[in-house]
């Protein structure tokens, strides 16, 4: 019997590093990579693809023949020099691209793992990171395709970024002087029990459209997690909590003692404040034998299982240096669609510069000049458009540099309550530091001013 077949996105991270290492056997895996990859003879555990997830074409090469797919994308790391745009923002436009190649490709079930969402407090209460998540599940879904989301807190487990932050604070810190985030209710799951939990629900038809909290045997807090790796360390550590709750002190020191990124840190940080329990149900009552915390954190800090090394990367010779990115959410309250988005904005611009800017359209091209000077010419694309997206080659002008100027899109999102702005693989022609000031500044603030344009109800 042939094995299913199971696309990963976000194959280099924790988790899809510790799926594919343990579940190779089980199931054929394909693993989805922004750069090439080659293994090594004799660790060839998944058939490595390198995939733009920016790209709906390319996203469809990358899960052709799957029947499954499991999502682990989070961009809150960039991956281009100049990234203008939220992480939130972003990850929809990731997520609207994934479901809408899985449907096309004809994936079985989308799995995805998101974050517990307090039952006590409204969703524009939670934070950053968790709104996001959220919003990822609601978009991965918008397309037909079953999803699944298994929503967790903590994930215990070695190589993981939460608990190595937990580790690293216990062991470089004597004294930690705990923040009121420290003395919420978590509740952690172990590595081991969660990898158990994606591989029952995969291709499991009755969780098809369902949303799953996980956790493991027993909820803690902060604080007596610190306590607890003391204790499993051997290290003698004064652990003491105040009452005040600062996100920008807390990002602060938890990303200089820990050596992680800000970026990373503080969305994190942000999410502490909330009471995350998970739910009761029959996924989790399938698993009685789950771990507790210090079970999870005993394994992680002496486990001698290590991950097969990552295949090498592949030069490719074709990165950019200052290649930019920019993903701007802009409101849609009349959920107009993005073919009318795309319009609007090309009639809004010389009203909004007072005829200094000018678009000039013939067929399928538009020119955007400045007092009669060619600035970006651009080819609409109809073969790959529709009422929920438009799609733009950058095809040249004088703000372009190279031959493959990249493109321009509009996307509608969450029920078309919103459309997303976005270019993609544009590298300018003006220097780079000069660009960063000027034209980068510039389209950020033209683009808010659109947007500002397009929720105005007087504007129609």
């Amino acid at each position: 019997m042939d094995r299913p077949t199971v696309v990963i996105a976000g194959a280099t991270g924790f988790l899809g590093r510790w799926f594919i290492e343990r579940y190779h056997r089980q199931y054929r895996i394909i693993a989805l990579s922004r750069s090439a990859m080659q293994a090594e003879p004799g660790y060839e555990l998944a058939e490595w693809r390198q995939v733009e997830l920016y790209s709906i074409t390319s996203t469809e090469e990358g899960i052709r023949g799957a029947d499954y797919a499991l999502y682990l994308v989070h961009s809150m790391s960039p991956s281009t020099r100049l990234t203008q745009g939220s992480f939130e923002d972003t990850d929809l436009l990731l997520a609207d691209n994934f479901a809408r190649a899985a449907a096309n490709q004809g994936v079985k079930q989308i799995l995805f793992v998101g974050g517990i969402l307090p039952d006590d407090e409204p969703m524009e209460a939670l934070s950053r990171h968790l709104r996001s998540r959220h919003e990822v599940e609601l978009t991965l879904a918008s397309t037909g395709v079953p999803v699944t989301t298994l929503r967790a807190g903590i994930i215990v487990g070695a190589d993981g970024s939460s608990f190595q932050m937990i580790e690293r604070l216990v062991r470089r810190l004597p004294v930690l002087i705990c923040p009121a985030w420290c003395q919420t209710t978590t509740h952690p799951i172990s590595l081991d029990d969660t990898l158990r939990i994606l591989a029952y629900c995969l291709g499991r038809e009755e969780v098809y459209g369902q949303t799953i909290d996980i956790g493991g045997s027993e909820t803690t807090t902060y604080m007596k997690m610190l306590r607890t790796v003391a204790n499993l360390l051997g290290k003698r550590r004064i652990i003491r909590p105040v009452r005040i709750f600062s996100p920008g002190l807390s990002t602060f020191w938890v990303s200089k003692f820990t050596q992680t990124s800000g970026d990373l840190v503080r969305p994190l940080v942000q999410s502490l404040r909330h009471r995350m329990i998970a739910a009761d149900s029959a996924v989790l009552r399938a698993f009685p034998d789950r771990d507790n915390f210090e079970a999870a954190a005993q394994r992680a800090l002496t486990s001698t299982e290590r991950l097969t090394p990552l295949p090498r990367r592949v030069p490719t010779g074709d990165h950019e240096r200052n290649t930019v990115r920019s993903v701007q959410r802009l409101p849609n309250p009349r959920h107009h669609t993005a073919t009318y988005v795309a319009r609007l904005y090309q009639r809004w611009l010389p009203i909004f510069f007072r005829a200094l800017v000018g678009v000039k359209s013939q067929g399928d091209n538009s020119t955007f000049r400045f007092v009669g000077v060619p600035l970006l010419r651009l080819m609409f694309i109809p073969s790959r458009s529709d009422d929920h997206r438009q799609l733009f080659y950058i095809v040249g002008g004088l703000l372009a540099k190279r031959k493959n100027k990249g493109w321009l899109e509009f996307r509608n999102v969450l029920g078309d309550n919103f459309t997303i702005s976005a270019i993609h693989e544009f590298v300018p022609s003006l220097p780079w530091y000069i660009y960063v000031v000027t034209q980068a500044q510039a389209h950020t603030w033209v683009m808010k001013r659109f947007g500002e344009y397009l929720s105005d109800q007087d504007a129609y």
